[in-house]
């Protein structure tokens, strides 16, 4: 295996001649690079990093102390994933103080190393979304795939600690989508029923995802009767990263480096129908129309101030029988407030939380706190991972799930 090549800069950086931070820092990517068998390192122009309480655990929180006590500080934009705890409003989810402690801790590190706190998982929606052929080391698998896929920006799936490395040096590891090569197509699905709305765009890609079931395969799809927007973009791919591991896809005529199917090789591919049987296959999963309901959940991804509006006006003049919760950004909230989105969906028994999203923000204990069980949502996303935290997951629309949480049954 070639040693990967480094400039003097980079050689003075692992050498520790620039610190103890950056030495750790292009040494792990350094570790990841030969795994991977990367030529070099590309320059980024922006990180991504996800860094909830949850995932980072206490051990994790005093290595970023360290760091940001021996001078670590961030060469490129970086921005980070929704918290685990929203300072403002944990007390009635039945976070702990434990919990909300180690939040505080990890933002304190994180500022403290000139990280912006965004805290969301749409930034391509709210913050400068990146373009066309930029390299970005991005970590939150949502933000990877439409990265890559809506925009054409090149970024591979960054852990934790490869994010914040990244963050440091302004570099990441040149494999995977940063290369030519590996952004061609190697699967092609034919689309045999029309996506409606949101919840059925996270269903086509969870279909597509599962039937890829790789982070090397590439699918383009094509047979797409109408240009979906932003949202059903971030419902599609959200949800095809999550059955997957899907970090791009390519839509026919759409993204951007599909204005063909030749464009990216899928006239050399066998095509594979997704039936509306392997559609409806995928909601009798998460079926489960006269149970009673526990929580209704609009999370994974944040909401756009769009999808606010939405939820607000299935929300105005009714009262909800259980917990209904939404998760948006900190960048789309106060529009929300402004508009008068959050004060409808509050006035009807729900919660608006800014700057979390439910699965990532102890998901277990609340649960377990509040005694649900019963999970109901529109993201196909959220669906599929809560089944792992101890919950039973259901997947209807957005109207069915307002509904539903009027109901106290799922409708």
């Amino acid at each position: 295996m070639a040693e990967i090549a480094l400039t003097g800069e980079e050689l003075a950086m692992q050498a520790g001649e620039m610190g103890w931070p950056l030495s750790w820092a292009i040494n792990h990517q350094l570790q990841v690079g030969r795994m991977f068998d990367a030529p070099d390192l590309v320059a980024v122009s922006q990180a991504h990093m996800m860094a909830d309480p949850e995932a980072v655990g206490e051990a994790g929180a005093q290595f970023m102390e360290d760091l940001a006590r021996y001078g670590a500080r961030v060469r490129v934009p970086t921005i980070t994933d929704p918290r685990g705890v929203d300072l403002a409003s944990y007390h009635p989810l039945g976070q702990t103080e434990e919990m909300a402690g180690l939040e505080r801790r990890i933002i304190a590190a994180c500022t403290g190393m000139g990280i912006l706190m965004t805290n969301t998982c749409v930034n391509y929606q709210t913050i400068m979304p990146p373009v066309m052929g930029e390299h970005v080391a991005y970590g939150d698998t949502g933000v990877v795939i439409y990265s890559n896929s809506v925009c054409g920006a090149r970024s591979n799936f960054e852990g934790g600690p490869s994010a914040l490395a990244a963050s440091l040096t302004g570099r990441t590891p040149r494999y995977g989508l940063h290369l030519d090569e590996n952004r061609r197509a190697t699967r092609r699905f034919v689309v045999a029923e029309q996506p409606r709305e949101l919840t059925d765009w996270g269903v086509l890609g969870a279909v597509v995802g599962e039937r890829a079931g790789s982070y090397w395969q590439v699918p383009v799809i094509e047979g797409l009767e109408m240009v979906p927007n932003s949202d059903q973009l971030k419902h599609l791919g959200a949800a095809m990263a999550s059955y997957g591991s899907t970090p791009l896809f390519h839509l026919v005529g759409i993204t951007p480096e599909a204005r063909r199917l030749s464009d990216v090789g899928g006239d050399r591919l066998e095509p594979e129908t997704v039936s509306a049987g392997m559609m409806n296959a995928l909601r009798s999963r998460f079926g489960a129309t006269g149970e009673k309901v526990d929580v209704v959940v609009f999370a994974a991804p944040q909401l756009s101030i769009v999808e606010m509006q939405q939820v607000a006006a299935l929300c105005r003049g009714r009262t909800m029988a259980v917990s209904l919760i939404v998760c948006t950004s900190p960048q789309v909230y106060p529009d929300a407030v402004r508009h008068g989105f959050v004060n409808t969906i509050e006035a009807s028994g729900g919660m608006v939380l800014q700057g979390t999203c439910f699965y990532n923000q102890f998901a277990r204990e609340i649960g377990e706190a509040n005694g649900w069980k019963r999970l109901l949502s529109n993201s196909a996303k959220i669906v599929n991972i809560l089944g792992g935290y101890g919950y039973e997951p259901a997947l209807a629309s957005m109207e069915q799930c307002v509904a539903s949480a009027v109901a106290g049954e799922i409708r």
